[in-house]
């Protein structure tokens, strides 16, 4: 009993020792998760200083998002070794870790979340993995779900059990996703096998998954496939600041990835912003819509990845320009806004960069802590720590 006890009394104070603040956090921060994944980083972006969270709990740590009124972050940890991470939030200064999934269906190492997302309405929506009997047997399959702010056991947006990536609309009524289905190949990527005739019973073929888009309403009620491409696959759905439009990669094979965007609407014309084949390794929207900003490979026969900036109208291939012309740059990834448009954080050869749009400076930081996974910058709903 008495070992018991003193256990607890020590997670307790491991959790509280490790997120000792200095200062209370300003109305503009920034987190990140180093290589390591073992810490969360915020960084306060008025006064510089840095504030390091670590959590008694074992494993690979993915940092994903704010809650709303940015008091809260929402990550991951993989305590498995089967690849089933689950999903927590705490407050910025480490203390009150929530186990934000309660699932007993399956074994813990049978379930696991990813890529949460949390909603302006408080809705946090995730791709759960969850090891199912189907019909190749024992199957690791991915669906949309979603819990409310408080956490508890989660509902679903999706059936097929391929479906990645969800997305919410900023005015928080959709969720945007990518769902696989399965398809016969054919002699290249642009093929499909030719039809069996009718009345045969052919081979067993096997199949190749390729990705469309799917939208979903925060409610449930209303979903709609808005791609449906015959051959390849599309990629990282970006919605429009004003919550109408969304942008994604298309690529007919591996490595030919093009600029595409589509109304949200039932049977919205796609349009196609590129041409050629390059590599994009990330992409989001200017806050002020007007175009898109991407860390892209070999556009415009560049073969850095230099952050581009993607207009709406015409070829990419022919008009889109450099963002920051500099070759301190030219090995950039994972572009993202600040909520007040003033400041871009992107990854520079795996250092952080925060960018003043202002005034067109700027400032590396996290020397000893490279990472390779986005910038999580407070929501607009946020207004410093002493709020929360």
């Amino acid at each position: 009993m008495k070992k018991a006890i003193l256990c607890c009394l020590m997670f307790v104070f491991i959790g509280i020792t490790h997120a000792q603040p200095i200062t209370l956090l300003s109305d503009l921060i920034i987190a990140t998760v180093p290589a390591t994944h073992d810490r969360i980083i915020i960084r306060d972006v008025n006064t510089g200083e840095a504030r390091i969270l670590t959590f008694p709990i074992i494993g690979e740590l993915h940092l994903w998002d704010f809650s709303p009124d940015g008091c809260r972050v929402l990550f991951t940890v993989d305590s498995t070794s089967v690849g089933m991470p689950k999903l927590y939030s705490a407050r910025l200064d480490g203390t009150d870790v929530r186990d934000m999934v309660q699932f007993t269906d399956l074994s813990p190492n049978d379930w696991g979340v990813w890529e949460p997302t949390w909603s302006i309405n408080g809705k946090i929506a995730f791709t759960m993995y969850r090891m199912i009997q189907g019909a190749r047997g024992l199957e690791k399959q991915s669906h949309i779900a979603w819990i409310d702010e408080t956490g508890g056991t989660p509902n679903f947006y999706s059936r097929t059990g391929r479906e990645f990536t969800p997305a919410w609309s900023p005015d928080g009524a959709w969720l945007a996703y990518v769902s696989y289905d399965p398809r016969v190949p054919g002699a290249d990527a642009f093929s499909t096998a030719v039809p069996t005739p009718q009345g045969q019973a052919g081979p067993p073929l096997p199949t190749i998954d390729e990705a469309d888009l799917w939208v979903v309403s925060a409610d449930g009620a209303t979903k709609y496939q808005l791609t449906r491409f015959e051959v390849g696959s599309m990629r990282s759905p970006r919605w429009s600041p004003d919550s109408q439009i969304i942008s994604f990669i298309y690529s007919g094979r591996a490595f030919h990835d093009t600029f595409w965007m589509v109304a949200n609407s039932p049977g919205a014309i796609l349009t196609r912003l590129s041409e050629k084949a390059s590599l994009t390794l990330d992409h989001v929207w200017f806050p002020d819509g007007s175009a898109m900003l991407a860390s892209v490979r070999n556009l415009r026969d560049v073969q850095q990845n230099y952050l581009w900036v993607i207009p709406l109208i015409g070829n990419a291939d022919n008009s889109a320009t450099i963002f920051i012309n500099d070759p301190l740059f030219a090995y950039t990834d994972f572009p993202r806004f600040s909520p007040d448009g003033r400041y871009l954080a992107f990854r520079s050869e795996y250092h952080l960069v925060i960018y003043d749009l202002s005034h067109g400076t700027w400032v590396f930081y996290d020397e000893d802590a490279l990472g390779n996974t986005p910038p999580v910058w407070s929501p607009i709903g946020y207004a410093g720590e002493g709020n929360c």
